[in-house]
């Protein structure tokens, strides 16, 4: 679906909540390394794994280092001219056997948990079906029977041809970011409420994309005809970015993901809208949102 530039004004006004009301929570930081701020129990656990097989790989090497510089210092043909004779030490065969072991089961232990956290996919509270295209996402809210596309600001879609010019940074602005979201903010988001499960249905509509928001610890690719499943709870509101982590085409780069974690009420108030522009299913709101529609 092309967007003429009335409809895309009229679409983020729904779609794209004032984004400097919110903190930009989960984007990269320029310079710096590591991951971002943990929004979800999945990228808790995955940061907290992360950093324990860190700890072990960072173990096992300075023992190895350390073990390789004695042997070179106190065995080498200077400091012992005459060498042993053996072939075997048992307690350090018996050593080398049981430790490894023990660090595989306890990588295994606490991996193995997570992994399956991550694809057991419980009941979504909001359920969505994102499709990836060359080059933008498309995303439809299947209890409530709408969707809308999903374009980096600045794309050929938006007016643009993928830089940033005097032009672009006043879409940003207008959408109240600034230049620093260039590659990341689209004209319309992924508006969730805080504190519910969501769980999203992805695929391809053309080639290999994957959907990917590091702060929520979830990947996906999206792969045409089939259907893939992942799932969040946001524990903070705000901004979160993501970008297509396959690569698609000349133009992967250029598919950003923006998702603004909202409060119930101000998601109600979205939706409602989102509804309206959309042509959703009213009947599907929740009833007080009803009631307040129609009086």
């Amino acid at each position: 679906m092309r967007l003429t530039p009335s409809l895309m004004a009229v679409m983020a006004a729904f779609s794209a909540l004032p984004a400097r009301a919110q903190d930009i929570v989960g984007a990269p930081k320029s310079g710096l390394t590591g991951f971002q701020p943990a929004a979800t129990e999945l990228a808790r656990d995955l940061q907290w794994l992360d950093g324990a097989i860190n700890v072990i790989i960072i173990a096992i090497t300075l023992l190895v280092t350390a073990l390789l510089a004695y042997v070179t210092v106190r065995y080498n043909r200077r400091a012992n001219p005459t060498p042993a004779k053996f072939t075997h030490h048992t307690p350090v065969e018996i050593v080398w056997t049981i430790v490894p072991i023990l660090i595989l089961v306890f990588i295994g232990a606490n991996s193995l948990p997570i992994l399956f956290k991550q694809q057991e996919i419980p009941e979504g509270d909001i359920n969505i079906k994102v499709t990836g295209y060359q080059w933008y996402w498309g995303y439809e809210y299947t209890d409530h029977e709408f969707g809308f596309d999903s374009y980096m600001i600045g794309a050929p879609a938006t007016g643009g041809d993928n830089r940033l010019t005097p032009e672009v940074e006043t879409q940003l602005v207008e959408a109240g970011y600034s230049r620093d979201e260039f590659l990341l903010a689209t004209d319309t988001a992924v508006v969730v409420p805080v504190g519910k499960t969501v769980v999203m249905t992805v695929t391809g509509a053309d080639v290999i994309h994957s959907w990917t928001v590091p702060a929520f610890g979830v990947k996906q690719d999206a792969v045409p005809g089939r259907l893939a499943q992942l799932w969040f709870t946001p524990e903070k509101e705000g901004i979160y970015f993501g970008q297509c982590s396959e690569l698609c085409g000349q133009a992967h780069a250029y598919m950003p993901i923006t998702v603004k974690v909202v409060s119930e009420a101000e998601y109600a108030d979205w939706l409602e809208g989102a509804i309206d522009e959309y042509a959703g299913d009213p009947s599907t709101l929740p009833d007080a949102v009803q009631v307040a529609a129609a009086e």
